[in-house]
């Protein structure tokens, strides 16, 4: 918290691309394996 306020970046966008991840991940759950995962992060 103490962070969020002090410093002059924020890691906002990796939080981002971390929900971006994990939203495809739900989505492709029990579908495939890492390969499919791979091309799906890399298309959007």
């Amino acid at each position: 918290m103490t962070a969020g306020l002090t410093l002059d970046w924020s890691s906002g966008s990796v939080e981002g691309a971390v929900n971006r991840i994990k939203k495809i991940k739900r989505q492709l759950y029990g579908r495939a394996g890492f390969g499919l995962l791979r091309k799906m992060i890399l298309l959007q």
